[in-house]
């Protein structure tokens, strides 16, 4: 750059736009974090002193439009929450560093508009689990520079709309460069094609970035996307239409285009080693470890702190975390 531009050498970049950068340079390992902005939106919202929780959404949250306050009483008390203004302090976190939210943050996002009690707790309820975790930050260089894709789908998730919930990850050197969650835009009438639907829109995004990391000089044996739902793999593999997924859009079928073209493979992945699922639904707190290690989230101290219940909980450090 410097032979085109007019440039000054500050040294190794420490911050940008928020996020903490952090080298380790003895094990090869760079870490990105939020820290000082996820401490600033607790202080803010006043959630610095609040008690934490081990994760981000709790089962017990079936958020609705039926939660929503329908008088205009009701209505009035609930304008002096600010809800969307909390909401989206969560939402560039979660774009930036923290997947481990990006599930819990598109749930109380579609209730933007119109917020009743029950989404202004389950708000809150992310705060307080931010607040036990502001050290987690993505590590990258645990392994070799390779692309790595997951993908899962959460049939029925959205009690009102009974559309799916899709989320795919994908990581790269062993920490995550891109991941989503959010709802399908039909309803699928199978637990095969919502995670059909799930691993087309996963294999897209794996295919920009193999095409963007091999412009940069790197390249590998083969791309994988894993998955674990055996039959949506051989949807994808078998060319000819059945009278059971035929209903399917065709632009959902493209996949098998790039199967065919060896572009990508697509595997088979046990549930329980599968980095997406909570991109796709609420998972318990030894789930949401081993995802976030897949994910390459370290921790790099221990944090403890008292839950509702009055017991304790800690973030482990990952093996590769530092």
């Amino acid at each position: 750059m410097s032979k085109s531009f007019a440039t000054k050498d500050l040294g190794p970049s420490k911050q940008i736009l928020g996020m903490r950068i952090e080298r380790d340079r003895s094990s090869n390992k760079l870490y990105l974090s939020q820290e000082k902005y996820i401490e600033k939106v607790l202080c803010k919202f006043k959630m610095d002193n609040a008690k934490a929780v081990s994760c981000p959404l709790a089962a017990h949250f079936k958020l609705s439009t039926k939660q929503c306050p329908s008088t205009d009483e009701k209505k009035k008390k609930m304008q002096h929450v600010s809800y969307a203004s909390v909401v989206g302090s969560l939402m560039y976190a979660m774009v930036c560093t923290r997947p481990d939210i990006a599930y819990s943050v598109s749930t109380v996002s579609r209730f933007m508009s119109n917020q009743g009690r029950p989404h202004w707790e389950a708000v809150k309820w992310i705060l307080r689990y931010l607040r036990g975790s502001t050290n987690l930050k993505l590590c990258f260089g645990s392994s070799e520079p390779v692309l790595v894709a997951y993908t899962d789908a959460d049939m029925v998730g959205d009690v009102d709309s009974r559309k799916s919930t899709l989320g795919y990850l994908i990581t790269y050197a062993r920490g995550a460069v891109s991941w989503q969650s959010k709802l399908q835009k039909c309803v699928a009438l199978s637990t095969t094609e919502a995670e059909f639907i799930a691993a087309t829109e996963a294999s897209k995004e794996l295919l920009w970035l193999k095409k963007f990391v091999n412009e940069l000089g790197f390249e590998q044996d083969k791309y994988v996307l894993f998955c674990d739902n055996q039959s949506a793999i051989h949807l994808s593999k078998n060319a000819s239409f059945h009278s059971r997924s035929k209903h399917i859009d065709v632009c959902y079928h493209w996949i098998r285009d790039v199967l065919n073209s060896k572009q990508m493979q697509f595997e088979k992945f046990h549930t329980n080693d599968n980095g997406a699922d909570k991109l796709t639904k609420v998972v318990m707190k030894e789930k949401l470890n081993v995802c976030c290690q897949l994910a390459g989230m370290a921790a790099r101290k221990v944090v403890r702190s008292s839950m509702m219940s009055g017991g304790e909980f800690c973030w482990a450090i990952p093996p590769h975390g530092g």
